[in-house]
Order: C-alpha cells, then structure tokens, then sequence
C-alpha cells in the first residue's frame, strides 16, 4: 500500500504542482483574482481523482473485491500528503525562478483593495501593520511551508473520506470480472 501512496500521491502531486509551477511562470506576480484560485483547485480536485482510482485498485485487486474504511481512508490521506509535499516544493521552486515576493504583493494588494473600498485612515494603518506582519511571517520557511501545504492537504482529506465512505461498499463501481468483459 506504500508503494501506491507514493505513485499516486506523486501523479496527484506533479498534476497540481506543475500547474502551480506553470501558473506562476507564466503570470510572474501579476494579480490574477479569484481565476487563479479556482483553477487551481479544480486541478487540485481534479488531480485527487487519484485517491479515487488508488482506493478502488487497492480494493478490488490487492483487496480482493474489500477494503475497509479505515484503510482506504489511510490510503487516501497518504496519497494527499505525498502530493501535498510535491505541491509545497513546486511553489518553492517557482518562487525561487520567478523572484516573485508573494508576501509583499499580497499585503500591497490587501491593501490597495481596502484603500479602493473607502477604509478609513485608521483602518488602513491596522491593516497595514497586519500586513507587515503577514509578510514577515510568510518570508519564513517554516510559517510558509506549512501554509502552503495546508492550500492543498484539506482537499485531500475531503476527497479521502468521500473514497473511503463509497469504495468500502463492495456494489460501489464494483470490479470487474475477466469472464463478463469477453462476453
């Protein structure tokens, strides 16, 4: 079962880390609104359709036809933090070969959205010294790191237990037998 949380879970991790890798070489920082955030996830989504088919292989070959939810949930979860680890380390390399500075622009954007909004001065001077705060966080390794991971992981885990809740039924998308595809 390790060997299939590691070949899933780096199937599911170069399909959602290559997009981000992609995404920000091809933007480099340009403000990309909520585009970007629902195109990452539906690839997050659509990359977790791993967990699905590993769960189901698990069951229906190694499993002879059972797997338990326990199992299949465990499954599930290592296949999402083997893709979450490749995910983090994607975003890692893209921020290295871009130069991009995500922490900066993201509070000079935060900012510069309040500020269009009408905020007052005294609510931009709050929001300012989160802000400041925020990028000074976010250009540390082990406060980004686990930001980062935690983009994609929930996603995982959501995807993970709806795999293990429907594949532990045997009826669901049962397996096929040699002798019926012949027929």
């Amino acid at each position: 079962m390790i060997n299939r949380m590691i070949a899933y879970g780096l199937a599911a991790g170069l399909l959602t880390g290559g997009n981000l890798f992609v995404t920000l070489l091809l933007w480099r920082g340009e403000d990309v609104g909520s585009s970007g955030a629902i195109i990452g996830y539906t690839v997050m989504l659509l990359a977790f359709a791993a967990i699905f088919v590993a769960v189901k292989r698990q069951r229906d070959v190694a499993g002879g036809g059972v797997i338990g939810f326990w199992p299949a949930l465990a499954l599930g979860l290592g296949i999402s933090a083997v893709a979450g680890i490749v995910y983090t380390l994607a975003w890692e390399a893209g921020l290295a070969v871009t130069g991009i500075d995500f922490g900066g622009d993201y509070a000079r954007a935060t900012i510069a959205a309040r500020r269009a909004a009408g905020a007052s001065a005294a609510e931009l001077a709050k929001l300012t010294a989160e802000m400041n705060a925020f990028r000074a966080s976010y250009a540390n390794p082990l406060i980004r790191l686990p930001m980062t991971f935690a983009e994609i992981f929930p996603v995982g885990v959501v995807v993970s237990l709806v795999a293990a809740a429907l594949l532990r039924n045997p009826r669901f998308l049962p397996a096929r037998r040699a002798d019926a595809r012949q027929s």
